[in-house]
């Protein structure tokens, strides 16, 4: 009865119920051939030579289709490095905060390196702690996630800010990491100076072909239902990507929920009876007049 799950998952048929919806619910690696090739550019940014003018790389992709679980893979991989080989951390994993100008971009990286608070709105003390900060810690990657938050507000804001990162490729051998949505690959070709800095590393919006049906198949391997639910048959499949829109995200939220609701139900397995029950709707669709109407 469990042949359609991975040897390591059948176990958990014997769980609890909450234990195996707990299970569920927890985030996944999904090893896609995307996430690979991100991986490996990544790494290559590790591995280089040193350098006075460093490349980076833009990890580019519509929302919730895994750009931001790349990144933080990235990370965990090297601080599992560190720990081996009890060495420092070569990778520092920014969230990049809301707001334009050095002031908040520093704040950021201030923040991921677990600095002290200096004075708010001092942009030349930041940069100063910062610069301290760099040369003693000596990380090869630094990785802004959402990076599209710093690039909203004014020209000479947006410049100042590459200049730090073309700066930090100079003065500290970094090679940076942006990460977010097409905004950032737009304002990086603005010059060929600026392009020629940086590596694509796409993370495009599925299509409906072997490579989706493969990826249904890993999911329900790894979801602790003691039936088996054809996810890449059709007219499942086709169901579940024209739910999910082709994002990754939303694939993996979609198959989730109806897994957690098998287990609750005692049904083991998915259906499309059961994947229409969810009423979920398709992320373009959640603000469409009609539907904000029905919440007011």
């Amino acid at each position: 009865m469990s042949e359609h799950l991975a040897e390591s998952l059948r176990p958990w048929l014997q769980q609890p119920a909450a234990a195996r919806i707990a299970h569920l619910q927890a985030p996944r690696w999904i090893g896609t051939q995307a996430a690979r090739n991100a991986l490996d550019l990544l790494q290559a940014c590790l591995d280089r030579a040193p350098a006075l003018r460093t490349r980076g790389v833009m990890l580019i992709g519509p929302y919730a289709n895994g750009k931001s679980m790349i990144a933080e893979r990235f990370a965990i991989m090297d601080r599992r490095r560190a720990e081996t080989e009890r060495n420092a951390r070569r990778v520092v994993l920014v969230q990049t905060r809301e707001g334009s100008g050095l002031v908040n971009f520093y704040a950021g990286i201030l923040a991921a390196l677990e600095a002290p608070l200096i004075r708010t709105r001092d942009t030349a003390a930041k940069a100063e702690q910062l610069d301290h900060l760099l040369r003693q810690l000596k990380p090869r990657v630094i990785v802004f996630d959402e990076f599209h938050n710093c690039l909203r507000g004014r020209n000479r804001d947006i410049e100042a800010i590459f200049a730090v990162l073309r700066r930090f490729g100079r003065d500290y051998d970094l090679s940076p990491v942006l990460v977010g949505e097409l905004t950032i690959f737009d304002h990086i070709m603005v010059t060929a100076e600026m392009a020629s800095r940086f590596q694509l590393a796409p993370v495009p919006r599925w299509s409906y072909d072997e490579a989706y049906l493969s990826l249904l198949d890993s999911l329900e391997g790894a979801l602790p239902l003691a039936k088996s639910s054809g996810l890449s048959d059709e007219p499942m499949a086709r169901l579940i990507f024209e739910l999910s829109e082709g994002l990754i995200g939303e694939t993996v939220a979609i198959v989730t929920a109806a897994a957690v609701a098998a287990v609750r139900s005692g049904a083991e397995h998915i259906s499309r009876n059961s994947l229409r029950d969810l009423g979920y709707i398709p992320l373009s669709q959640r603000r469409q007049t009609v539907i904000r109407e029905a919440l007011a």
